[in-house]
């Protein structure tokens, strides 16, 4: 029978309960989350689950990464569901706070992450989006203590960023990440795909399958700007309107030519409607 987690919504009492599972040995594995909790999010608790031995998932919707012109007010929050998926796969703890524990008045410093946060993909249309998710993140390592973080790849960009800010600041956390987790069409698993409607639906999986014959392509001996662009006519064809669709190499994201310059990774953001998709595959 699942248990309910503990809840803790102060930074004093999630540092008693942190100060207790330190005493007792206990490796700790943080998956930060914005809640909407979907499969995709129930697949890094279980990763969680199996490299440590207590697992905290935060759950916060963090107004710092989000432009006035983007949807913090409309982003779903869906509490009771949440605290029912996590309860069924046995978390420990939920650290819920609110904005004024996160960042309280006379709050007045932020993380301005470099390196990956400007390899000009999504900080080329969200400019304030890494120092918001660099800041936050920051906050909760330090607040989580945490032996482990688990973010998921599906926002690859933000995994290489923190992933590079947890070393360059010596914070004692080893980021890993997961495996996109996908409907059976192809699509990504995100929050947002419920802003979807019922024909955009059936169109997103497009975004999938033009990335895999992309990577096919240049896997198969085609010059990377050819297999691109085949794609990005695909995505286009479909009824996106697309932010970009690039290759990088895998871990820096920096620019490349051919498949020579080292571990590649397609990127891809697109607009379908008023809903913005964001999804990557290795090549």
């Amino acid at each position: 029978m699942s248990r309910s987690p503990l809840i803790a919504r102060t930074v004093p009492t999630l540092r008693r309960a942190i100060d207790n599972l330190r005493k007792r040995k206990a490796t700790i594995a943080l998956v930060p989350t914005m809640g909407a909790l979907h499969d995709g999010h129930v697949s890094l608790v279980r990763l969680a689950k199996r490299r440590a031995s207590r697992v905290v998932v935060s759950i916060f919707v963090n107004p710092t990464q989000f432009a006035p012109t983007e949807d913090f007010g409309a982003y779903p929050r869906t509490w009771k569901s949440d605290i029912a998926k996590l309860a069924a796969e046995d978390v420990d703890m939920v650290w819920h706070p609110g904005v004024e524990a996160m960042y309280p008045e006379g709050f007045a410093t932020r993380i301005a992450p470099e390196g990956p946060a400007l390899a000009g993909l999504e900080d080329r249309f969200r400019p304030h989006f890494f120092g918001g998710v660099a800041t936050v993140v920051g906050k909760l390592f330090t607040q989580c203590r945490p032996d482990f973080a688990i973010f998921g790849e599906k926002d690859f960009q933000q995994l290489r960023v923190v992933t590079q800010m947890a070393r360059d600041l010596d914070l004692g956390v080893k980021i890993i990440g997961s495996r996109t987790v996908r409907e059976r069409d192809g699509l990504a698993m995100s929050s947002r795909n419920v802003y979807l409607s019922p024909e955009e639906r059936q169109i997103a999986p497009t975004l999938y399958r033009a990335m895999k014959e992309s990577a096919r392509r240049i896997k198969a001996g085609d010059a990377i700007a050819s297999a691109m662009a085949g794609g990005a006519g695909l995505i286009a064809a479909a009824g996106f309107t697309l932010d970009y669709f690039e290759v990088r190499h895998a871990e820096t994201l920096g620019p490349v030519t051919s498949r020579k310059d080292g571990p590649l990774r397609i990127l891809v953001a697109a607009r379908l409607g008023s809903t913005r998709l964001i999804d990557n595959i290795a090549v």
